[in-house]
């Protein structure tokens, strides 16, 4: 979209690529708060929207391979190091994206990264979705190969064209869908679990009793190692705001549901993704001891239901429920995964080039790239993989729960209410910018043994401790000076209603003459044709390339 495009003749001032590109954002606000007008779903639906997008079947591999490798005592113990980790993390993260109806790039952008330095991050959070996309179509792959012969490649390529449409439409359809298919993806998951513990009891003896490859008792080492491949999920709490930004104002009345929805469906996914974790190495280690042979497929879940399943009923029909399941999980999850996909991308692309491609072009590159990563076979990869990455993810996460938490609340160096629009912010912030590269960048020569192997598998711990630590160092070496470039946004209506929830009076934009709340628009640097003062919407300052509506520095 183009600020100084030829206006079309219905509507002055309005560009035709200007009012499709505002249409277009209109079902996913990619680049902007979510309206109140928007947000008419009631906290319970908003929550269980977002654990619809945690029903991926990756935590049962990757509790597989944790289990198989270091152990069911190391396992457990480096599972419910990483849950506690991502769910005090993911807390701050969620608390202001339900209660600012922001995204956590948005959010990232005013906690210490500023307005360009945040599109850092934004790829960080494409790569983790693509990643996970290819893993669970790499699943679905695997369930349609046993269950119809489908040949793995061709498998790949079903499970990505298959969730393109799905996501065309945004929040809305995404919501149907999930609230629709988590009674099916429940029972079939949970019930087959359940009777299997209950009619083989000796299972859990033999569970605990595993002790991985290595032969040995518990070993703080191993325990750390299996966190530091859980912690690579830490980024999954991005896909929950993905959710939780459309949550209804908070009031008096709705204060309970409002928290329980938060809590439950922000940080509190990792503790079905912890259950899903130790579920997952309790079926692979059932399959080892009771199947010949069956290490070398013991970390696919389908191969995992299906045992379980043949406990209880036909073969044919054990097979057929354990194909469902799949399928059903991988929609839930990559439906997700491709919408913040495409929301990532398209935000960074649009802010360094101030071009608006549209979503859908971006919802093809993820999906692009994740078939390619299938189709090289990245889930025989899948450890290494996930705790390279896990470095990087924790450090932006940990990076912007701390700025929140100390920076903002404790130290007050930070501006307590978010801020994410153009001129509003300086281009880049060096608190988040270095507290974030001296964790990943440490922890990651950690990982790769530039320090020894002794403390080589403590890599996941030191990129959570250096974050936590560089972060308020350098608010405070900075005196928070490059955080906000204005206070004033030369708009004298009220950000906030009486029950601090951002406010829903709206303003006409000048640049595209349609109507948007308070809280998404901001004064033009531009007078109008008589002198008065302009507004435009964030959107459209987002792609203003002659920069003549942003505001100058205070």
């Amino acid at each position: 979209m183009s600020i100084d495009a030829e206006p079309i003749p219905d509507a002055p001032g309005v560009s035709t690529d200007a009012r499709s590109s505002t249409d277009e954002s209109l079902e996913d606000y990619t680049l902007r708060f979510a309206p109140r007008s928007y947000r008419t779903w009631g906290p319970g639906v908003v929550a269980t929207s977002a654990l619809g997008g945690i029903a991926y079947l990756a935590d049962f591999s990757i509790g597989a391979n944790i289990g198989l490798t270091h152990g069911t005592l190391n396992g457990i113990i480096g599972i419910l190091v990483a849950a506690a980790v991502i769910f005090l993390s993911g807390f701050p993260l969620a608390y202001y994206a339900a209660r600012y109806n922001l995204d956590l790039d948005l959010i990232t952008r005013g906690a210490g990264f500023g307005y360009y330095g945040s599109v850092i991050t934004n790829v960080i959070f494409a790569s983790f979705t693509f990643i996970l996309f290819a893993l669970e179509g790499s699943i679905m792959a695997q369930g349609l190969f046993l269950g119809l012969g489908i040949p793995r490649w061709i498998g790949y390529l079903i499970s990505t064209l298959l969730i393109f449409p799905l996501v065309i439409y945004g929040m809305k359809t995404l919501a149907k869908l999930q609230v629709a298919t988590t009674p099916v993806w429940l029972i079939l998951m949970v019930i087959p679990v359940v009777y299997l513990v209950l009619s083989h009891p000796e299972s859990v003896q033999n569970f605990f009793a595993h002790t991985g490859e290595g032969g040995g008792g518990v070993s703080f080492a191993s325990a750390m190692l299996a966190a530091g491949v859980c912690l690579s999920l830490i980024a999954q709490i991005a896909e929950q705001i993905d959710y939780l930004r459309f949550m209804p104002p908070r009031t008096e009345k709705n204060r309970r549901t409002w928290w329980a929805a938060t809590i439950l469906g922000g940080p509190g996914w990792v503790l079905f993704g912890a259950t899903k974790q130790i579920l997952g190495m309790f079926l692979a280690i059932y399959l080892v001891s009771t199947v010949p042979g069956a290490r070398e497929f013991a970390n696919e879940p389908v191969q995992q239901f299906l045992v379980t399943y043949e406990q209880l009923m036909p073969a044919w029909l054990a097979l057929a429920l354990a194909v469902v399941l799949v399928v059903i999980s991988q929609v839930k999850i990559n439906v997700t995964n491709a919408y913040s996909g495409s929301l990532a991308w398209t935000n960074a692309y649009t802010r360094v080039t101030r071009r608006y491609p549209g979503r859908l072009v971006f919802l093809a590159v993820n999906l692009g790239i994740a078939l390619v990563l299938m189709e090289a076979n990245m889930f025989d990869f899948l450890n290494g993989i996930l705790s390279f990455y896990a470095n990087l993810a924790m450090s932006w996460i940990c990076v912007v729960a701390t700025d929140i938490v100390l920076n903002k609340h404790l130290l007050k160096l930070s501006p307590t209410k978010p801020e994410f629009r153009r001129g509003m912010l300086y281009d880049w912030n060096p608190v988040g910018l270095v507290a974030m590269a001296l964790s990943g960048g440490i922890s990651i020569a950690i990982y790769f043994g530039a320090f020894g192997a002794g403390i080589q598998p403590y890599s996941p711990l030191f990129a959570v401790g250096i974050a936590v630590v560089a972060t308020p160092l350098m608010a405070v070496i900075t005196q928070g000076r490059y955080y906000l470039r204005r206070i004033d946004d030369g708009i004298d209506l009220p950000m906030y209603d009486e029950h601090g929830n951002p406010s829903g009076e709206t303003l006409r934009c000048c640049v595209t003459g349609l109507e948007f709340e308070r809280p998404d628009m901001i004064a033009s640097a531009k007078p109008g044709p008589s002198g008065e003062k302009q507004y435009l919407s964030s959107l459209a300052l987002a792609t203003d390339r002659t920069g003549e509506h942003v505001l100058p520095k205070e």
